[in-house]
């Protein structure tokens, strides 16, 4: 993903994997005290009760201002996205204290039955049925992580030991927890939040596909980025996998401060799109990419078969500058601050995502008719 200043933190966590490391050794089992957790959860059940039944007209008043009466409808067409990260990541711990609190309700149970406490049970079915960590363990564990951990194995073993032997005993609850719920009859009502959809407007757009597929995906992109060149053949094989069910939408995104010709190269696509042969001038700008000067341009124009003064007359007095710039605008609007991003019928990705994750959600979106 091409990205912004502000957003190199964040790709640099998550390119950095998730390999243990000496601090994460100190891993423990945690039992979380069931009164509190049920608090928390029957608040937080009791909460979403509420808003849906103030809810009841399709949308809730939040302010009057001189008589106006503000809606949560104009919060979310100025605030959508973020409220939308919010209430998912409020459900998901939502659903993770749940699941926590139905562990904790059958492990209960089941002590009871028994007739020994909580303690007494896993002691019985999980901590005594762990395996000794053994030193080729931790041996192996080592050489894998070693250049992570920057300590030697002497002064690691032990609290590799402890790390491999809480990883064991995890995995053992696990499997113990899991033969419970089997047994049990159990049945949630949390919902999750409604999928966001941003608001992608399309008018006057390049595009590919049947204007009426059931399934639109809209890309802002770079000519100079090369994740933008990379997802190119993503979007071909999508196209050609579901026929007359997925349209292409085109957008452009120049971001000038480190792709200084992508502005001119998306102002061209656009001269090339009035004689009928954007997609042709699209895909040679990517195969060419990152070249993309006045010359470049020239000779991709005659690889497309256009008229070449035409073109470069179009070019040279930018006749499709407030177009690129209402592009680049829209995706300021939309808080896009890299690209390659797109929008698959409003539901955002961004950067390079497995075939397999675009299909995910294509399926979703067929099935959702």
């Amino acid at each position: 993903m091409e990205v912004r200043s502000r957003d190199l933190l964040s790709l640099t966590e998550q390119e950095s994997g998730n390999t243990p490391t000496i601090r994460a050794l100190s891993t423990k089992i945690k039992i979380w005290p069931m009164a509190g957790l049920a608090f928390a959860v029957v608040c937080s059940l009791a909460f979403i009760a509420s808003i849906k039944a103030c809810n009841h007209a399709g949308r809730i008043k939040l302010a009057e201002v001189d008589g106006q009466i503000v809606y949560d409808s104009a919060l979310e067409k100025t605030a959508g996205k973020a409220l939308s990260e919010q209430r998912e990541r409020l459900y998901q711990l939502q659903k993770q204290k749940l699941e926590e609190y139905i562990n904790a309700a059958l492990l209960t149970q089941e002590a009871k039955r028994n007739g020994v406490t909580v303690a007494s049970l896993l002691d019985r079915e999980v901590y005594s049925k762990v395996m000794p960590v053994g030193d080729d363990e931790i041996e192996v564990f080592y050489r894998l992580n070693q250049s992570h951990l920057g300590v030697d194995l002497r002064q690691a073993r032990e609290q590799i030991r402890e790390f491999l032997r809480s990883q064991k005993t995890q995995a053992q609850m696990a499997l113990y927890v899991k033969s419970l719920r089997s047994k049990a009859r159990i049945e949630t009502y949390l919902k999750a939040p409604p999928l966001f959809r941003a608001q992608v407007p399309t008018g006057g757009a390049p595009f590919q596909g049947p204007e009426n597929a059931p399934v639109t995906i809209v890309t802002f992109e770079d000519y100079q980025c090369p994740f933008c060149k990379q997802v190119q053949p993503m979007f071909a094989k999508l196209l050609s996998r579901y026929g007359g069910k997925v349209r292409l939408v085109h957008k452009d995104f120049p971001i000038d401060a480190i792709h200084p010709q992508a502005r001119q190269a998306a102002e061209a696509g656009r001269c090339a799109d009035r004689q009928g042969k954007f997609w042709r001038f699209h895909d040679i700008l990517y195969a060419n990419s990152p070249k993309a000067g006045p010359e470049n341009l020239k000779g991709f124009a005659q690889q497309a078969g256009l008229d070449v003064n035409s073109f470069e007359e179009c070019v040279k007095n930018g006749e499709f500058k407030s177009a690129v710039q209402r592009d680049t605008t829209e995706a300021a609007q939309l808080g896009i601050t890299g690209t390659p991003t797109f929008f698959i019928n409003g539901r955002e990705m961004t950067g390079i995502q497995p075939f397999t994750a675009i299909q995910s959600i294509i399926e979703d979106e067929l099935s959702r008719g």
